[in-house]
């Protein structure tokens, strides 16, 4: 193989290594005895050496002949790898950790939602399939914990957070950080979170110039997502990553799509964010960074990233699994504060018959369920296919411990985390869609129109893209019921909304819409649709809604457009869903005749004169069970706050006390809370819906053979 033939262009392969090993071309060109001008030549590209001075170059950079003719990798001569810490500024200004950290809270679902809508958008699309993201938790003990603290250059971090711990105890960044420290040596473990993906870009580009490289790892508040359908746009979802390490630490090894310095595997650097602090009495401003010192930076202080060996990475705890592009981003310290909860630690099962789980294995395993979640919830879409359409994403959990299995790796399957959702959009993929549900299974289609404004503060219209609503029966595991998911160009659940004024005794039902790239590229006005919804999406990307960028695209009153498509969403989902009266019907005549809701005007007020809370309509059936099924609802008085109350069922009598029945279940639909057999009302609700199923034990005689009265009283119902 001769020169022309490798990887990187010789010239610049050359230049960089005579850097890395604090070389000049004269002393070179004196090793290799030719001129300083021959040597000048091939770096400017001008020639190449002849074969017989390769194995000469090889041999003066410390390195072996196939290095030299491939030029796929460094030569690893020079400075070794280490750590760089930014120096204080020279104004006495001080920070007291990275801003962006704070827009987001310390929650692996927050972590996992940015992340894999991150990994969505780089995205290789020209290829057809999904982009796959795994996440791995791996609490390291023992020995394992001593060889990464060695692999990471603990020592020379530890004077760093033993300073922030001494200056900013009073700040969170400071309590954060000093707790993630005892964590590690107290309960002697540290958990690690990393995050791979797969057919997906990599951080390409130059370590400091324009690219995606720098904007992830050096630069704050810059999104270079420019894709059609992109998720972000503010450049703050990396940070997530950092807020969720209580170290503030986060490793990155990326495979990279296109060649960087004829390389693409193993490109590896750390990075670290904390406040300022002073050590040895020297001020350092916050971030630091892990890798190779720069020859070409002032003192060769500032470090870049390098291409690590397989034994590099392997002790970092950033082997990958393949050579398929993308990157490894490993969470250093990984904790979150929703699994510490005490109202979620009691929720995990313990693992041990005994019941015996320590809170190590618990910390992980709630870690694991919650990030399964919030996966199936956020991104079932994008994990869907059918018909022609591939799914965009594929996501999966497993957790370890110092290397071995303590959950076996779960791949999220939308089909059992949203089976009502799922089935829609799989309809819509495979057009089995129909215009009204009939039977249980169907899918309803409708279009509603986003009624899309001109820009620049211009008044009118630019024209009506037309979103696709799917509407379908609910299933229990589906969550929350009759709910609207919004869904644009990368499927990830951006808007949810219940729909409110139905009618009492509707067939649950859960509704995706569609819109923008999701509705199908080809719909008229797609394009537009997304670029609007997509600067009508906070940092948090968890709504649609008034907003800095689209006040100033188009105009203040912009976000009236999205209030009007969600009213038309409303009165489509209505449409399928309510069923006209059957007016003949004698068994729904003979069951009212069963139902009384007490007179409103026997109910109390209060001494004050408050109105209370009082029944305004009533639904019901007998169950397959013998049980009453109630759904009731709830007219509000306006008060700031409105007392508890409970609703108490009976059976009507001729003479005597009314025998009263015990509820097998009460639930609050709208509007309110129920709690052992009460409902707290939310404040400013103009209306309450609940659902109850009576105890059948309760019974004194055949449902059949009974009346029903509903009354809601004060307090415990007493």
């Amino acid at each position: 193989m001769d020169a022309g033939e490798a990887g990187e262009e010789f010239g610049p392969w050359l230049a960089r290594q005579l850097s890395i090993a604090n070389k000049s071309q004269t002393e070179l060109a004196e090793e290799l005895g030719l001129t300083r001008a021959a040597v000048s030549a091939w770096i400017t590209k001008r020639s190449v050496p002849r074969p017989t001075v390769m194995g000469e170059i090889a041999k003066a950079l410390g390195t072996d002949l196939s290095t030299v003719h491939t030029r796929t990798t460094d030569t690893q001569a020079g400075l070794p790898v280490t750590w760089y810490h930014r120096g204080g500024y020279e104004d006495g200004g001080r920070d007291g950790g990275n801003a962006a950290a704070f827009a987001f809270d310390a929650d692996v679902q927050v972590l996992a939602r940015e992340t894999c809508q991150n990994s969505l958008d780089e995205r290789i699309v020209e290829n057809g399939r999904p982009v796959r993201v795994r996440y791995t938790i791996h609490e390291l003990t023992g020995d394992a914990l001593d060889a990464f603290r060695a692999a990471i250059l603990w020592d020379d971090l530890q004077p760093h957070y033993l300073a922030v711990s001494e200056s900013s105890a009073d700040q969170k960044v400071g309590r954060v950080v000093d707790d993630g420290v005892r964590d590690m040596f107290e309960k002697g473990r540290l958990i690690l979170l990393r995050i791979d993906d797969y057919n997906a870009s990599g951080l390409t580009g130059d370590d400091y110039d324009d690219g995606k490289f720098a904007a992830v790892v050096r630069r704050q508040l810059e999104s270079l997502k420019s894709g059609r359908g992109a998720g972000g746009s503010y450049g703050l979802g990396k940070a997530t990553l950092w807020a969720t390490s209580a170290l503030g630490m986060v490793l990155i090894n990326s495979t990279l799509s296109e060649p960087h310095e004829g390389r693409t595997e193993r490109r590896v650097i750390g990075r670290l964010e904390l406040p300022w602090r002073s050590v040895d009495g020297t001020p350092y401003a916050g971030p630091a960074w892990l890798g190779r010192p720069d020859p070409e930076s002032r003192n060769a202080e500032v470090v870049r990233s390098w291409w690590a060996d397989e034994e590099t990475v392997e002790r970092l705890h950033l082997t990958r699994e393949s050579d398929e592009p993308g990157t490894s981003f490993l969470v250093v310290g990984a904790h979150d504060v929703a699994s510490l909860a005490p109202e979620k630690a009691e929720s995990v099962a313990d693992q041990d018959e005994g019941g015996s789980e320590d809170d190590g294995t618990r910390d992980i395993t709630v870690m694991h369920r919650r990030l399964v979640e919030a996966l199936g919830r956020d991104f079932w879409a994008a994990m869907t296919g059918g018909g022609s359409r591939l799914p965009l994403l594929e996501t999966s959990v497993r957790t370890m411990r110092n290397g071995e299995v303590v959950v076996e790796e779960e791949v999220v399957d939308p089909g059992d985390r949203q089976p009502s959702r799922t089935r829609a959009l799989r309809a819509f993929y495979e057009g089995t869609t129909v215009d009204r549900l009939t039977q249980a299974g169907q899918v309803a289609l409708r279009t509603v129109p986003l009624r899309l404004p001109l820009g620049g503060g211009r008044r009118g219209t630019l024209g009506a893209h037309q979103g696709v609503l799917l509407v379908t029966e609910a299933e229990d595991r589906d969550g929350p019921r009759s709910e609207v998911h919004y869904l644009r160009g990368n499927r990830m659940t951006i808007k949810k909304s219940t729909v409110h004024g139905l009618p009492l005794g509707v067939t649950a039902f859960q509704a995706v819409l569609l819109v923008g790239h999701a509705a199908g590229e080809s719909v008229p006005f797609s394009d537009e649709a997304e670029e609007f919804l997509r600067a009508a999406e906070p940092p948090e990307h968890d709504r649609w809604g008034q907003t800095e960028e689209l006040t100033l695209r188009w105009s203040h009153s912009a976000h009236h457009r999205i209030s009007w498509l969600t009213t038309e969403v409303n009165s489509a989902v209505k449409e399928l869903v309510v069923r006209p009266r059957s007016t003949g019907s004698q068994q729904n005549a003979k069951l009212r005749k069963k139902l009384t809701v007490q007179n409103k005007r026997t109910v109390s007020k209060r001494t004050s004169g408050t109105a209370l809370p009082e029944l305004d309509g009533l639904d019901a059936e007998i169950g397959a069970g013998g049980e009453w099924r109630i759904t009731a609802e709830v007219k509000l008085p306006r008060a700031d706050e409105l007392p508890p109350m409970s609703p108490v069922v009976m059976l009507d009598v001729r003479s005597g006390s009314r025998p009263r029945l015990g509820w097998a279940e009460l639930i609050a639909l709208e509007g309110c809370e129920a709690d052992n057999g009460v409902l707290r009302f939310t404040p400013g609700a103009r209306r309450a819906v609940f659902r109850g199923s009576t105890d059948i034990s309760s019974h004194p005689v055949r449902t059949e053979l009974t009346r029903l009265v509903l009354e809601l009283r004060a307090g415990t119902g007493e």
